[in-house]
């Protein structure tokens, strides 16, 4: 057997309806689409749905979206740490928590706001430059 010997099965392949030729025939004059209506004419507008209000207005009206994998920090100035820790402690992101400062479970960053004394180990996620400068001025390290 060769490829030129293939053929379709038969019955799979059938001719093609010659619609709308005239308004005699049973194809005809509304070519089997009916009278009147959407579905009787060539297009439908884009987002048309049948009347409902269409999901590009029922959106919120802000533009934008929500990324999840945005990272969203707990943050902390050093004026805070101040008052909390005492000399030579160290600060975590599970000391914050124990002592009431930070709240809620997320990643911790220290801000440079306020004026820090004392020598403190800092061990948290992130912390900004102000901050870091500040805390190795006062002697302590961020590790």
């Amino acid at each position: 057997m060769r490829i030129h010997h293939l053929k379709p099965a038969e019955g799979s392949r059938t001719k093609k309806q010659r619609i709308a030729r005239g308004d005699r025939g049973r194809r005809g004059k509304t070519a089997g689409r009916g009278t009147k209506g959407t579905g009787a004419r060539g297009t439908v507008p884009e987002g048309f749905e049948g009347g409902q209000m269409p999901l590009i207005r029922r959106q919120p009206k802000k533009p934008g979206f929500n990324n999840p994998n945005k990272v969203v920090f707990a943050v902390i100035n050093i004026g805070r740490l101040e008052e909390a820790f005492e000399d030579g402690a160290e600060v975590t992101s599970a000391t914050l928590v124990e002592r009431g400062l930070v709240r809620k479970k997320r990643p911790v960053k220290i801000l440079g706001h306020g004026e820090l004394t004392k020598k403190l180990t800092v061990e948290v996620e992130a912390v900004s430059e102000a901050a870091r400068e500040k805390i190795t001025a006062a002697g302590g390290t961020v590790r």
